[in-house]
């Protein structure tokens, strides 16, 4: 169990890294499918890493309704980020594709 919990708190910390790097390329890009194309990898990584959290609060923890609750709300809001990262990482690479 101990092992577990190192694997997702790394997996936090590698994703929350590769978000906030994607989050100023985004901020830095001129072009405008270059920066859909950032901001949609912060939200896949921002999703994956919610959804992460949500693991750590229901495995890991006593089972108190208050955590279980919270745990569900965390994992609604990271699979809704990642859903919409994906389909935007999509609609922008069909942009930069087209002359």
């Amino acid at each position: 169990m101990e092992v577990l919990q190192w694997i997702l708190f790394a997996g936090i910390i590698l994703t929350s890294v590769l978000s906030v790097i994607n989050s100023f390329k985004s901020r830095r890009a001129q072009a405008i499918a270059e920066r859909g194309l950032y901001a949609a990898r912060t939200n896949i990584y921002m999703g994956i890493m919610l959804m992460l959290i949500a693991l750590i609060q229901m495995l890991m923890f006593s089972g108190s309704t208050l955590r279980v609750i919270i745990g569900a709300v965390f994992l609604v809001i990271g699979l809704f980020n990642l859903f919409a990262g994906l389909r935007n990482r999509s609609a922008y690479q069909a942009m930069n594709r087209t002359p």
